[in-house]
């Protein structure tokens, strides 16, 4: 899924807003996809409700959590490395207690807690709420595992509160879990079956959003197209409902002309689409309204046919360029992100050319690209031998990112002399004088500060670029202002 949040190597300890009576720290980490720091918000906001108070202070928590991501095995490797870090804290603070969160914690279940003798619980995607119960058995003296996968799980009756928040920028989950079964993939077995989130929920978190003073809104999900509310229930299931519950059900094209005419000063992102779910009507909610972003982030893993079928992804090179192509026709001036794989099984160097032509073909705006590594469990690991050599999976990951770089180039300098509208989001990391922002492509803009602040809508001319950046002048105040 990935991908509005570019990976953390590092890792995000989050903070909220303090509760004067709360008198117990938490500690928490996320890693990985923009879903986890998402759920790190529902469950910062249910044990806020239980007495604690966030803290970037490591040493003084009494409750530490990492929220793990286990889409690769080097981000396995990392929060495994975390654990050593807690085990050294704890061995100085005795009483701190341990929890493993997301992915991570349902894939290995009971195994953390034999093998990883720190971890006092392990708690899976959809079992938040019980994470009160489990706190009240690791305070009596035992291990807690909750792990469980839901039919119906979405939190949408949780406010999530904003973690190191800019007060500008915020997720809204839309829907949880994939039906698609892509081979590499182990996302339907860490976080379920596909479910939508009730339209009016989602409306009424963006309401409070707006309230508060947020600009935009990233609709998230594993597969926002698959967005379909017909009452409650797996989406595997709607053939099932009555006719009245069919007649009148939301898929993600309504739900997203929704969001634009609810909040015509408000701009929305979505993230993330599958190339087999997503339909014409939501290009032309993309074209018609100002407020929603000509950004498309549309993995596509291969550029190869036969590559594709061994991945199970429900579409070859032909469709998915069809795809582009009509993304071109409606929406002329939309950015276009990846996700790539290298060196999956049997992959060939005729394969891998034809990753490179049709990444040609695109003109992608940036991409996540990475070397296969076999996940345990999924399809191709069972399945599929690892055959490609490591050496390389990374000659050609690096031929990969290289092609990607002179596109990126070409695609930021399409800008240069134009006029886009920026969204003030920080200050920018290179100079105290300048703010970031990014534009509607959702290519990041620097300029001069001048009088403008964070959450200003700003007209900028773009004089300068880099392959990811924009540098310019603001002109004055965008229409959404």
């Amino acid at each position: 899924m990935e991908k509005i949040i570019e990976e953390n190597k590092q890792g995000t300890s989050l903070v909220l807003e303090q509760k004067t009576e709360n008198t117990k720290k938490l500690f928490i980490e996320s890693y990985g996809c923009a879903m986890n720091f998402s759920d790190s918000e529902i469950v910062a906001s249910i044990l806020h409700e239980q007495g604690y108070n966030t803290t970037q202070n490591l040493e003084e928590a009494d409750l530490v959590l990492v929220n793990t991501c286990s889409i690769r095995d080097k981000a396995e490797q990392t929060i495994r490395k975390r654990l050593e870090k807690y085990n050294a804290v704890k061995k100085i603070n005795p009483s701190m207690k341990v929890g493993v969160l997301g992915c991570m914690a349902e894939r290995l279940k009971s195994q953390f807690l034999e093998e990883e003798k720190i971890v006092d619980m392990v708690v899976g995607p959809d079992a938040y709420k019980d994470i009160p119960n489990l706190l009240k058995e690791v305070e009596e003296g035992r291990d807690a595992i909750n792990v469980i996968l839901s039919k119906d799980e979405t939190y949408g009756d949780i406010s999530p509160v904003r973690l190191n928040s800019n007060g500008v920028n915020a997720f809204v989950s839309i829907t949880r879990g994939c039906d698609n079964m892509c081979t590499f993939c182990v996302v339907p077995f860490t976080r379920g079956r596909e479910r939508s989130r009730e339209p009016q929920s989602i409306l009424e978190e963006i309401t409070d959003l707006w309230n508060r003073g947020f600009k935009e809104v990233c609709l998230l999900g594993q597969n926002v197209d698959s967005y379909l509310w017909y009452g409650g229930g797996l989406k595997k299931d709607f053939d099932k409902a009555s006719e009245m519950q069919q007649a009148t059900a939301v898929d993600f094209a309504q739900l997203l002309e929704m969001c634009a005419i609810q909040f015509p000063k408000m701009r929305f992102r979505f993230s993330t689409s599958n190339p087999q779910d997503m339909h014409e009507e939501v290009l032309h909610v993309i074209a018609k309204y100002h407020n929603v972003c000509n950004y498309i982030h549309l993995p596509v893993q291969s550029g190869s046919t036969r590559i594709l079928k061994e991945m199970n992804r429900q579409h070859t090179r032909e469709e998915y360029m069809a795809l582009i192509d009509k993304i071109r026709t409606i929406i002329p001036n939309c950015s276009i992100s990846q996700d790539m794989i290298t060196g999956f099984p049997t992959e060939t160097e005729e394969d891998h050319q034809d990753t490179l032509s049709l990444m040609e073909y695109v003109k992608y705006d940036f991409g996540y690209m990475f070397a296969y590594s076999e996940r345990p469990g999924t399809l191709a690991a069972r399945k599929m031998k690892d055959d490609v050599p490591e050496e390389i999976k990374k000659r050609r990951l690096q031929e990969v990112v290289d092609l990607q770089q002179k596109l990126a180039l070409e695609r930021t300098q399409r800008f240069l002399g134009q006029t886009v509208e920026v969204l003030i989001e920080k200050e920018s990391k290179k100079s105290a004088a300048h703010w970031s922002g990014r534009n509607s492509e959702n290519t990041v803009a620097v300029f001069p500060k001048e009088n403008y602040k964070v959450g200003d809508f700003v007209l900028v001319k773009i004089t300068d670029c880099t392959t990811a950046t924009l540098i310019g002048e603001a002109v004055g105040y965008s229409e959404m202002q």
